[in-house]
């Protein structure tokens, strides 16, 4: 099927989605609500489906416009970054680092290599980047980002530079008063009556989906995603909502202000390996610097206690 879409017929995808009304996205994007309505009718005729759900007065994206929404998401990114790069090269300002890490929303552990990068390159400026669909390697490849800290398998790992930093421990999170808080370790029995909390990038629904970081055989009762907001997620256990799974670096900055436990799944520890990524070739010196802050600056983790 050869999609017949425009920038525009994307531009009203995104903003519909996201205000939930045409009459929000079309404020939004400074045209008529008629107008909106109409091009969305004949965007849906050309493609022979229906893109949004009506809920009440909220238009919600079904499965099609879901699907739709994130190539629609991708390519205005990739856009708006294209623009904002010309800019600064016409400006002669692109001495920057584009700089994302999978997986974690908290940078607690980023001003100290910030300073020591600035003290060292003060002419240098780092950008944190989001990037669709927490995909740091594509993004990579595809020149949108420069420098990514990754930890998750990605099929074109190999078509990237990496830089090994430390193993980390994969944990349940869960209330300090949940039953799991006392336990040495969880087994994938456990997970039969939880209620899971995860981000969205394991959405199940989505193809290709990602492998659950959960103990094999692991078959929690419910599961419910959330945008890749680390504060949200912990926010969200710590009310009793549910349990997640975090690597162990990116939970334990939480433990004692949420009054959260970090459980060890299963008697081996499940790790995964955090790395810095780059393109691979020959790098401007001050990516370079980067990279070295960052190798030197990131410690692993304590490990679970047992």
């Amino acid at each position: 099927m050869k999609l017949d879409v425009d920038l525009r017929d994307l531009e009203l995808l995104s903003a519909t989605a996201e205000e939930g009304t045409l009459t929000a996205a079309a404020e939004r994007l400074f045209v008529s609500q008629p107008a909106l309505s109409q091009r969305l009718t004949r965007l849906e005729d050309r493609l022979g489906m229906q893109l949004f759900d009506r809920r009440g007065r909220r238009l919600v994206p079904n499965a099609a416009g879901r699907r739709l929404l994130v190539a629609a998401r991708h390519v205005l990114g990739e856009l708006e970054s294209a623009g904002r790069d010309l800019r600064e090269m016409r400006d002669g300002r692109d001495r920057y680092v584009r700089f994302t890490a999978q997986c974690s929303t908290t940078y607690q552990w980023l001003p100290p290599v910030l300073r020591a990068f600035r003290e060292r390159h003060p002419d240098a400026e780092v950008r944190i980047e989001q990037v669709p669909g927490d995909a740091p390697v594509p993004a990579l490849l595809a020149d949108r980002v420069d420098v990514a800290l990754v930890t998750k398998p990605d099929p074109e790992m190999d078509r990237v530079s990496l830089t090994r930093l430390f193993d980390d421990e994969m944990v349940a999170v869960v209330p300090a008063g949940h039953p799991w808080a006392a336990r040495p370790h969880v087994s994938a029995g456990d997970f039969a009556d939880a209620h899971l909390l995860l981000y969205d990038v394991y959405d199940q629904n989505r193809i290709p989906s990602t492998p659950l970081p959960l103990p094999h055989g692991a078959r929690p009762a419910r599961i419910s995603t959330v945008p890749v907001m680390t504060d949200l997620l912990v926010e969200l256990v710590a009310g009793g909502q549910g349990v997640t799974v975090l690597p162990c670096w990116a939970a334990a900055p939480y433990t004692a202000s949420r009054g959260l436990a970090l459980v060890p799944l299963g008697p081996d520890p499940l790790t995964r390996t955090w790395y810095v990524a780059t393109r691979r070739g020959p790098q401007p010196p001050h990516l370079s610097a980067f990279v070295a802050e960052l190798t030197a600056g990131l410690t692993p983790p304590a490990p679970a206690a047992r």
